[in-house]
């Protein structure tokens, strides 16, 4: 479960990067540079967390959202729906696009949360299963 506490770590840093540099100002961040680095970390702890679960099936090269989805979506349709809002929000409106509404942050941020605690419940049962 190390990859969990790690994902883990990437969202509690994500939310100091908001909290503590972002300078948030009537519901809007005013720093678009620590924005970035917020979603970028957070998705990333997705990304742990997911491969912990789903390992690497595909070695060769650089998984894509895509690829993710359709994994995800054999396994249970509201993660995969969880993961694109995670991947909109944090990867391409806060990570790239800079977005400044702290609402739009912390709706990416608790998607984040909601995979990284399934992840975690699904490790936990295959555990069980295989002591």
């Amino acid at each position: 479960m190390e990859a969990i506490t790690e994902a883990r770590r990437h969202i509690d840093n994500a939310k100091g990067f908001l909290k503590n540099n972002a300078r948030k100002q009537d519901g809007l961040f005013q720093d678009s540079k620590y924005v970035k680095i917020a979603g970028h970390t957070a998705y990333t702890g997705i990304l742990l967390a997911l491969n912990e679960l789903l390992g690497d099936k595909k070695k060769k090269t650089r998984k894509s959202a895509e690829w993710y989805q359709k994994e995800l979506s054999s396994l249970d349709k509201k993660v995969t729906a969880n993961f694109a809002t995670a991947y909109e929000v944090l990867h391409l409106a806060m990570g790239y696009d800079g977005t400044k509404s702290v609402k739009i942050a912390n709706v990416g941020l608790e998607e984040a949360e909601k995979i990284i605690d399934w992840v975690e419940t699904r490790l936990t049962k295959k555990e069980m299963k295989n002591p």
